[in-house]
């Protein structure tokens, strides 16, 4: 489980406890990599706290503020380089946007024969209108119909932050990836087309936060998404 951050004091640690208290699938144990993206130094401090003495959990800090999907490579560098052949990855953002109890079924889908990645829909439980408002919903729908138009996949919600890859197809993506920010979303996707993988999509809980609650996320970074989504289907070639 990798966790980036940037500036959470205020979720950190309480995102941390839901993570290790959430209960996995039979046979999964789970080992966690903070990646702190040069935080404040209150941060930083709660960061050493929660992994000083705790043997499931390292922490990795940026010697400057680099993004959110820097922080998601350093991540992955770190934690595939000890997973093995059985091991999955997964994304879990700090800010407790995402519960963490949802890990487990997407455990049990990668289990499914022939599922190489499970990713989370947050538009599917129940309520197709996003916390945020139908805005959001229209923009990460619209982002998602470009990337699967691209890619050739059938992805419910590619912006979603739970993606729980297989740790082989994970580090064999690992070296295609180089966006420092939001634009890892549509850069991972694009390059598990291009690894043929097979996707499954399950529905996962969502509670929206503002950008007054240090929701970082904004226009230019949609932006950046189709800019993203256009590079990588070129790159793959037409089919």
């Amino acid at each position: 489980m990798v966790i980036p951050c940037f500036n959470e004091a205020n979720t950190l640690r309480h995102c941390f406890q839901r993570v290790t208290e959430a209960r996995l699938p039979d046979g999964w144990g789970r080992e966690i990599t903070i990646v702190d993206d040069h935080s404040s130094s209150e941060t930083e401090t709660i960061a050493r706290d929660i992994v000083a003495g705790n043997e499931q959990a390292r922490l990795i800090r940026h010697d400057r503020n680099r993004g959110k999907g820097a922080a998601v490579r350093t991540g992955f560098s770190d934690a595939l380089g000890r997973a093995g052949d059985d091991d999955a990855v997964v994304v879990q953002d700090a800010d407790l946007e995402y519960d963490p109890n949802d890990i487990a079924p997407m455990l049990k889908a990668l289990e499914g024969d022939g599922i190489d990645a499970v990713y989370g829909d947050r538009f599917d439980r129940g309520r197709r209108v996003s916390p945020l408002g139908r805005l959001h919903t229209l923009v990460n729908r619209s982002l998602t119909h470009l990337s699967n138009l691209a890619t050739g996949l059938r992805v419910h919600d590619m912006e979603c932050c739970y993606k729980c890859i297989r740790a082989p197809l994970a580090k064999r993506i690992l070296p295609e990836l180089s966006e420092d920010r939001f634009g890892i979303e549509p850069q991972v996707t694009a390059a598990l087309a291009r690894a043929g993988a097979h996707i499954t999509n399950l529905p996962v809980s969502y509670q929206a936060r503002g950008f007054d609650e240090g929701k970082k996320i904004g226009a230019r970074d949609g932006m950046r998404a189709v800019t993203v989504i256009l590079k990588e289907w070129f790159r793959r070639g037409p089919r």
